[in-house]
């Protein structure tokens, strides 16, 4: 009966509120938007610790907001984590957050980000704005008709002085909408597995014979899911489930594992790309024959950019959407309703619209190599292997990563490229010229040491399967949101995989 009645609701809403969903605001619309956002966060701010130490009272527009507050990184923020970490109150936001979403990649180890009562709203609306925006594209009903599963991290949290601690996946997990009730697998009691190996097999127990219309989660633990579904039964995902419709991914470019997913499943299904982070919701795939992201300019976020050219000079300028230019890459600032003030968020992006605003998400300031000066970045890698796979159509990438072979001797240096295959290219050799020829036309940096004979060719190491697996695990890292880096200025990665490839 709940049932009926909820798809007597998503027709209404479907096919009578054509607004329902995203709103694609003109960028002065936007502007004025994110200006009315920032004034708004700095009011009710202005009597915190961080308020009142910012003079927050004295800030009545953008170019005030720039003089008063810098931008910060994560170990910068730390102090004031720290004390909110104790229990203290109106420190970053009024109150205290109702979680911290723990996270990890800095130098001080693991990152506790707050997460407020009006930030998660938020994070919830937004994903409830993807799925209508596609059952509008779609025109039709029936991708929900049925079961949905996210692959996340464990729902089970834990509270220090009022404040509940867990990954922001599993913290999702206790927000469940009331348009996705009696849809939702895994079971909670799955989900809090800790052991991520047993807890995919415990997830291929529970939705073997269930009927699975949408999948989402990080793609090469979607993939991880899918091999144990084949291992399982010997049939391809499609004979499995049927009436799958849809993947919802996000985290990592979707291109290195699509064909790998695709020809698990059998058949080309839809896929949608999300922007999520623990610290905000921030844009999504909203027409599906376009690849790039409606950004979230009404959720609690102000958005601030760096232009990458300039990022590393001792005073970087930056801008607010009114001053953004289409095929630039920038560094992404955010200030949220959880208290995050200028905060350096180390992901980098490009506009492709300005009206609607519309984005690439291009990789991590953290993720480069330039070991010769080159700065080659993760969206020139994945573009370079994406069109060597479209040229060598055998070929299947699982996984892949990058970083510097360094050389005394001058000509000997190059890029070297750990690949893991589950289809070989017919001639590795073409494979590789290739790969190098599509990296030396996206970046003349790279090209130009090349051509002064400063680095060789790049070179391919082949992997055995499951190598980039176990090199996850053997850090503690495998499943949930965790993904393997792109790329690293050293070759402490490489050097960790190739050791135990040889294992």
């Amino acid at each position: 009966m709940f049932k009926k009645i909820l798809f007597k609701i998503y027709e209404l809403i479907l096919f009578f509120d054509k607004s329902y969903g995203v709103k694609k605001y003109s960028l002065d619309e936007a502007s004025k938007i994110q200006n009315n956002i920032l004034l708004d966060l700095i009011n009710k701010s202005r009597n915190t610790r961080f308020g009142l130490e910012h003079d927050f009272k004295l800030i009545k527009s953008y170019k005030d907001f720039k003089k008063k507050v810098p931008t910060r990184d994560y170990e910068q923020f730390k102090n004031y984590i720290d004390l909110i970490k104790k229990g203290e109150k109106d420190i970053l936001w009024p109150g205290k957050p109702i979680y911290f979403a723990k996270t990890s990649g800095t130098t001080s180890g693991i990152k506790y980000i707050p997460v407020s009562k009006e930030s998660i709203k938020n994070q919830v609306k937004s994903a409830g704005y993807l799925l209508f925006d596609y059952l509008k594209d779609k025109n039709s009903l029936e991708s929900i008709n049925g079961k949905a599963m996210f692959i996340s991290g464990s729902p089970s949290l834990v509270e220090e002085n009022g404040i509940k601690i867990g990954r922001l996946s599993g913290i999702v997990n206790h927000h469940e909408p009331f348009y996705l009730k009696g849809m939702l697998l895994p079971s909670k009691e799955t989900n809090k597995i800790k052991n991520w190996e047993e807890k995919i097999e415990k997830i291929v127990e529970e939705t073997l014979g269930e009927d699975l219309r949408v999948i989402g989660g990080i793609p090469p633990w979607i993939q991880m899911y899918f091999d144990f579904l084949i291992l399982k039964t010997g049939k391809k995902i499609k004979d499995i489930f049927p009436n799958l419709k849809l993947i919802c991914h996000g985290g990592v470019n979707f291109e290195p594992y699509k064909s790998n997913l695709f020809n698990s499943i059998g058949k080309e299904i839809d896929t949608l790309e999300t922007f999520p982070a623990s610290e905000g919701f921030f844009a999504y795939q909203n027409e599906l024959k376009k690849n790039d992201l409606i950004l979230q300019i009404d959720s609690g976020i102000f958005y601030e950019f760096i232009d990458l050219e300039n990022l590393k000079s001792n005073y970087p300028k930056r801008i607010c959407i009114d001053d953004i230019e289409k095929n630039k890459n920038y560094s992404m600032i955010l200030t949220t309703n959880s208290g995050l003030w200028s905060y350096e968020i180390g992901d980098t992006i490009k506009f492709t619209s300005l009206n609607p605003l519309k984005i690439r998400v291009t990789g991590r300031i953290k993720q480069y190599i330039s070991a010769f000066g080159e700065h080659v970045i993760v969206e020139e890698v994945d573009k370079s292997l994406k069109l060597a796979c479209q040229r060598f159509k055998e070929v299947k990438v699982i996984e892949y990563t990058v970083g510097p072979y360094i050389s005394d001797e001058k000509g000997k240096s190059c890029h070297e490229w750990l690949i893991e295959f589950s289809s070989l290219p017919n001639d590795i050799k073409s494979f590789e010229k290739c790969l190098d020829e599509n990296l030396q036309h996206l970046n003349i940096y790279y090209r130009d040491l090349i051509s002064d004979k400063v680095l060789s060719r790049l070179k391919v190491k082949i992997v055995k399967r499951k190598s980039f697996i176990n090199f996850m695990k053997s850090i503690g890292k495998l499943g949930g949101q965790n993904k393997v880096p792109r790329l690293s200025n050293d070759r402490k990665i490489i050097d960790k995989i190739i050791s135990l490839n040889k294992i």
